[in-house]
């Protein structure tokens, strides 16, 4: 089985950063993702467009880059895979999909959705790490 996630889109508020017991840093945000498609219609192509808001959860140095990185609106492109948390709440089941991020890149404000761009930065201690990782605490 293939289970491969890319997203492109902006935060739609600041991270949640939290920890394991067991020490490991834990992430939380949400990804307002756009997708433009055309409606064929008796008036003409009309130009629509959906937003998709997507729960994605990233662990250890990642996690902790991403909570002080990024904020709102933040521009960002995640890889990732997804995953179905179940839960119990007044005596009902509960389900939800989000996305486990493998890596996270911080993206420019100037570049288009087509066109995404790198953020750098001319201070080395200011950039991020670009690491991936698989830590998972459960």
């Amino acid at each position: 089985m293939y289970n491969k996630v890319i997203l492109i889109g902006n935060l739609t508020k600041d991270p949640e950063l939290r920890y394991t017991p067991q020490g490991t840093p834990v992430a939380s945000f949400r990804l307002a993702v756009n997708y433009k498609y055309k409606q064929s219609g008796s008036g003409g192509d009309d130009l629509k467009q959906e937003t998709m808001f997507i729960d994605n959860v990233v662990f250890g140095k990642q996690a902790e880059s991403c909570s002080k990185y990024l904020n709102k609106g933040s521009f960002v492109l995640v890889e990732g895979r997804l995953q179905e948390r179940r839960w119990e709440s007044n005596g009902q089941q509960r389900s939800k999909f989000e996305v486990i991020a493998q890596s996270v890149r911080f993206l420019s404000r100037r570049a288009t959705q087509e066109e995404p761009v790198v953020e750098s930065s001319p201070e080395a201690d200011d950039v991020p790490p670009e690491e991936t990782t698989d830590l998972e605490p459960f």
